[in-house]
């Protein structure tokens, strides 16, 4: 078995607890690999994320941010989130049980040749001479270079092939039912159940009327964009393409969801955490 573990950068207390989970995996005989900033606090060799796909747990240190970071690079293996921050939507173990909670996955993976998850949704966008971003677990956004209608888009969009709204607008985002509570939620968009499969189409800032829209997740999803000489498409706010109206860009879900270790979060107790 072998175990990675992505650290939040600049955290003291993150790689502290780091070096904690390094001692418990040597102790059960796994092999460990920490990404290359915690590893350099802890002075070990560090390996980059993208390198984490061949683990088969990945143990995430940190708030929501880190555990977005660790699953980019996780691809398809399970992420385990040790709660640093203050929602925790993705982490659902607590600093105190993180430990404990280790050990039991590694018994649970000797015992069974698994480790226990479940699947969430990713979305990815792409053009239409074949480029794509990485896919996004929280959501993709398409926006001008800078917020305010001097830097606006006009946007069309359509679901299966169907006309739904035009606005004007900062930009519009789609969002997983796990990005519903963030950027989403910011600009006003609904916040969805974990349980539900489908994404949430919302426009940011959009003088029009375009009430948000959430789609299948099998939906053909299509956005053309115009009224600008450049727009940039983002997938988690950190993977960016500039691209040169008027085009289209077309939206789906992932082939690979995320995969999210461990036990379940209490949703609607983080929800409170947002008040």
């Amino acid at each position: 078995m072998d175990v990675g573990i992505v650290g939040q950068r600049d955290n003291a207390r993150a790689a502290d607890l780091a070096g904690e989970v390094v001692e418990l995996l040597r102790e059960a005989a796994v092999g460990v690999r920490v990404d290359i900033q915690t590893a350099s606090v802890l002075g070990l060799e560090g390996t980059p994320v993208d390198q984490m796909r061949s683990c088969d747990l990945v143990v995430s240190i940190g708030g929501d941010g880190t555990f977005l970071f660790a699953a980019g690079g996780a691809g398809s293996t399970p992420v385990l989130g040790i709660n640093l921050g203050e929602v925790g939507f993705l982490n659902a173990v607590p600093p105190e049980e993180a430990l404990p909670t280790i050990r039991r996955e590694i018994e649970r993976f000797h015992e069974t040749g698994s480790i226990r998850h479940r699947e969430v949704p990713r979305v990815v966008v792409g053009g239409a001479d074949g480029w794509s971003l990485p896919p996004g677990l929280n959501e993709i956004t398409i926006q001008g270079h800078q917020r305010g209608h001097v830097d606006g888009l006009n946007l069309e969009v359509r679901v299966d092939e169907a006309l739904y709204s035009t606005a004007e607008g900062d930009g519009i985002l789609v969002a997983t039912p796990t990005g519903s509570t963030a950027y989403n939620m910011s600009e006003g968009g609904p916040i969805v159940h974990p349980q539900i499969d489908g994404f949430v189409v919302t426009d940011m800032c959009g003088s029009g009327s375009m009430p948000p829209l959430v789609v299948p997740l099998d939906a053909d999803l299509t956005i053309r964009v115009a009224g600008a000489d450049e727009a940039i498409v983002s997938s988690d706010g950190s993977d960016h393409r500039t691209i040169a109206p008027p085009t289209e860009l077309a939206v789906a879900a992932a082939d690979e969801p995320a995969k999210v270790a461990g036990p379940v979060s209490d949703f609607f107790q983080a929800l409170n955490k947002l008040e």
